[in-house]
C-alpha cells in the first residue's frame, strides 16, 4: 500500500471509528473502522505516520466540541477553536502514531497494533495529567458489553476491542474456518461475560432533587442575568419535599465566592427547609482560587468542602502558569485571569444517602481517580457544568464516562449538570432517571443500593499493565524465535 493511500484509508478509518461515541453509538461500524485501521497500519510502509493519521481522523471526530469552550465569548476566543481542534488532535494522534511504531517491531502486527494502542491508551490516560476522554472501550457504552469493565477495566475492555477488530483483519488476510471460529468465539464470550454480570436491585438508600438550572454558559456570569439562575434554582430547591433526603446543585452554582455567599447561602437553606444541600462554588483561601464542593446545613453555614484535585488544563489553569503569565497568558475559564488551584486530597462527603466521592466536571473521566478515595464510598457524586461542551456530542460522551465509572466500580452516580444531563446511574451504569440536556427543571429519584466490590475497584488499572506486558513480551519473543528460525532454515 502506497504511503499516500495508507495515509487516506487510516483518517478515514479513524474518523469511521469514532462514530462509536456518542452521539451516534455505532459499535458495529466503529469495529468495522479499527479493523480497517489495523489493516492500513499493518500494510504500511511507514506504520508510525499511518497510526498518526488514524488517531488524527479518530480524534478530530470524537472531540470535535472541544471548539466549543472558545466560542462562548467568540469575539475573544473565536479564533483559536479550529487551531485548538487540529493541535488537540494532532497532539492525542501522536499516541497513535508510538502504537503503529511499536507495533511494526512484533511479530503479529495486526495483534501487535491491538496491544500497541493500547499500551498507547494507557499512557494517554497518565502522561502530562491525562485526557483518556474517547477510550475505544467506550463504544460499549450502551450495550452489555459495558459490564465486563467492572472485571476488566476500560482498559483491559479496550485491549479485547481492538482484538476483536484485529481478529476481523486475520479473517480478511486468511479467510479460514479457524479465524471465523476464533472471531465468531471472541464475540460469544464477550458478550457472555458480561450477560453473567447483570444483576438486579431494587434496594434504595433514599431520594436525591436534581437540580437543573439550565444557564448558557455565555449568560451565567453576565451581572445583570446571573442572579435569575440562583433564583431558578432556589425556587427549584423550595418546591415541594416529599421525601426528598438530599438536594444538589451544579458545578459553579451560586456566582460568588463561598466566602462572601452567606446571603444567598441562607435563602438556600430557608428553601431546602432542612434538607441538606451539596452545592458547586468557587472559593478562596490564603491567596488561592478553588473549585469546589460544599455540603451547607439547615442554617446556611458551610460544611464539608471538597476542592477539585484534577484541573482542566488551559481551561481552569494554564501549565506552567508562573512562566506562561511572563507572556500575558491567562486562563479563560477562571474569573480572576489567574486559574485555580488543586485540593490536595479526596475526602468522602458524609450525606444522608451515604458516603459520596465528590467528582468536579472533568475527574469523572479518570478511572484511576476513584481510588483516591481512602476508603469505599457508597456512591459518587458528580457535578459539573457541561455547558462547556455544546449541545451535540461533548455533554453524552461526558455522561457515558460517567456510566463507566458506575459499572467499574458497582457504584451508583449522582450526577447533576447546569444545563444537563443530570441523572442517576446505578451500578452497572444504567440511567435509571434523567433531565435532558437544555431542560431546566428539577427531578426527585430514589438512589440505588451499591453492589459489591468489583474486581476492578479491587486491582485498577495494575491488571491491564501486566497483562499489556506480557503480550508485548510474548509478542517480541515469538518475532524473535521467528527470525531465528528463518536464519537457520536460509542457512
Amino acid at each position: 500500500m502506497t504511503t499516500t493511500k495508507s495515509l487516506g484509508v487510516a483518517v478515514l478509518a479513524g474518523a469511521v471509528a469514532a462514530l462509536g461515541h456518542a452521539p451516534f453509538g455505532l459499535w458495529p461500524i466503529a469495529l468495522v473502522g479499527f479493523a480497517a485501521l489495523a489493516f492500513a497500519v499493518a500494510r504500511a510502509a511507514k506504520p508510525a505516520l499511518t497510526g498518526w493519521a488514524g488517531g488524527l481522523g479518530y480524534f478530530a471526530v470524537a472531540l470535535h466540541w472541544i471548539v466549543q469552550p472558545f466560542l462562548v465569548d467568540i469575539e475573544r476566543h473565536g479564533w483559536m477553536a479550529p487551531f485548538a481542534l487540529i493541535l488537540m488532535a494532532g497532539g492525542l494522534a501522536l499516541f497513535w502514531g508510538a502504537a503503529g511504531w511499536l507495533s511494526a517491531r512484533l511479530g503479529n502486527r495486526a495483534l501487535g497494533w491491538a496491544a500497541a494502542l493500547t499500551a498507547a491508551e494507557l499512557a494517554r490516560g497518565y502522561v502530562l495529567s491525562g485526557f483518556p476522554w474517547a477510550l475505544p472501550a467506550y463504544i460499549w457504552a450502551d450495550t452489555l458489553v459495558r459490564l465486563s469493565a467492572s472485571i476488566l477495566g476500560p482498559y483491559g475492555l479496550t485491549f479485547v476491542t481492538l482484538a476483536l477488530a484485529s481478529a476481523i483483519v486475520m479473517y480478511a488476510k486468511a479467510p479460514t474456518a479457524k479465524t471465523v471460529l476464533v472471531s465468531l468465539g471472541g464475540f460469544a464470550v464477550l458478550f457472555g461475560v458480561s450477560l453473567s454480570l447483570v444483576s438486579e436491585s431494587t434496594n434504595t438508600v433514599g431520594t436525591v432533587r436534581l437540580v437543573q438550572p439550565n444557564a448558557p454558559q455565555h449568560e451565567k456570569w453576565d451581572p445583570d442575568k446571573a442572579h435569575i439562575f440562583v433564583n431558578r434554582q432556589i425556587d427549584f430547591t423550595g418546591a415541594a419535599k416529599d421525601g426528598v433526603d438530599l438536594i444538589v446543585w451544579p458545578e459553579a452554582a451560586i456566582p460568588y465566592r463561598l466566602e462572601t455567599a452567606g446571603p444567598v447561602l441562607e435563602r438556600i437553606a430557608q428553601a431546602a427547609d432542612g434538607v441538606p444541600v451539596v452545592l458547586g462554588s468557587n472559593r478562596s483561601f490564603d491567596g488561592l482560587i478553588y473549585n469546589a464542593m460544599v455540603r451547607i446545613d439547615a442554617t446556611g453555614e458551610p460544611g464539608q468542602t471538597y476542592d477539585k484535585v484534577r484541573l482542566v488544563p488551559f481551561g481552569e489553569f494554564i501549565p506552567l502558569g508562573q512562566l506562561a503569565r511572563l507572556v500575558g497568558m491567562r486562563s479563560f475559564a477562571a474569573q480572576d485571569g489567574f486559574g485555580f488551584s488543586p485540593g490536595s486530597a479526596v475526602p468522602l462527603i458524609e450525606t444522608p444517602l451515604g458516603r459520596a466521592l465528590p467528582l468536579i466536571c472533568y475527574e469523572a473521566i479518570f478511572p484511576q481517580h476513584i481510588r483516591k478515595a481512602t476508603e469505599r464510598p457508597d456512591y459518587m457524586l458528580q457535578i459539573t457544568n457541561d455547558a462547556w461542551f455544546g449541545t451535540f456530542s461533548g455533554p453524552y460522551q461526558h455522561l457515558d464516562q460517567a456510566r463507566f465509572r458506575a459499572a467499574e466500580q458497582g457504584l451508583p452516580v449522582v450526577r447533576v449538570a447546569n444545563t444537563g444531563v443530570s441523572a442517576v446511574i446505578d451500578g452497572q451504569g444504567r440511567v435509571l432517571n434523567q433531565l435532558d440536556l437544555g431542560e431546566t427543571g428539577y427531578l426527585d429519584t430514589s438512589v440505588p443500593q451499591p453492589l459489591k466490590p468489583t474486581f476492578y475497584s479491587r486491582t485498577g488499572d495494575f491488571g491491564a499493565v501486566v497483562f499489556l506486558i506480557l503480550t508485548l513480551c510474548g509478542l517480541l519473543f515469538g518475532k524473535r524465535r521467528n527470525t531465528v528460525a528463518n536464519q537457520s532454515t536460509t542457512s
